[in-house]
């Protein structure tokens, strides 16, 4: 009897939960309760990261100082997405940019609403929309929008 590999092809899902830790948990909560985005200066570059950082990744010293930025920010670039997918967190079509908030020096990713995707371009100005039963978590900010539809 000649033994060969068997293979068992399927999916497997595994629950998990996975910590955010001390700077993601504060980051979330400011959002979840004051509607309010913060990042971290770092003391010796005098640049503010937004997510927050604990590390600089420019010097690698500890970054302590906490400061609120945006809530308004200016769009640095973005895409369309055109097709639906079951991870996506709305039905195409959508916009997702990078979205640089007054006061930071870093963008974040996040979802362009509010408006047609087909009217969105570069240097837009954007507001956050914050969602009404926040969980602390990034979808507590809808989405952006910008100023002047």
């Amino acid at each position: 009897m000649d033994i060969k590999d068997m293979v068992y092809q399927g999916r497997i899902k595994v629950p998990y939960k996975w910590s955010v830790g001390e700077y993601g948990s504060r980051f979330f909560g400011e959002i979840k309760d004051n509607k309010k985005i913060f990042g971290t200066r770092c003391r010796n570059c005098n640049k503010t990261y937004i997510p927050p950082r604990k590390t600089c990744p420019d010097c690698f010293l500890p970054i302590e100082d906490w400061v609120e930025v945006g809530p308004y920010g200016t769009l640095i670039t973005f895409t369309i997405v055109r097709y639906s997918a079951p991870l996506h967190p709305l039905p195409a079509p959508f916009a997702v940019g990078v979205i640089l908030l007054d006061g930071a020096d870093t963008g974040i990713v996040h979802i362009i609403g509010g408006t047609d995707p087909e009217k969105i371009h570069s240097n837009m100005r954007l507001r956050p929309v914050f969602r009404e039963k926040r969980e602390g978590n990034y979808l507590d900010i809808s989405y952006f929008e910008p100023l002047n539809p």
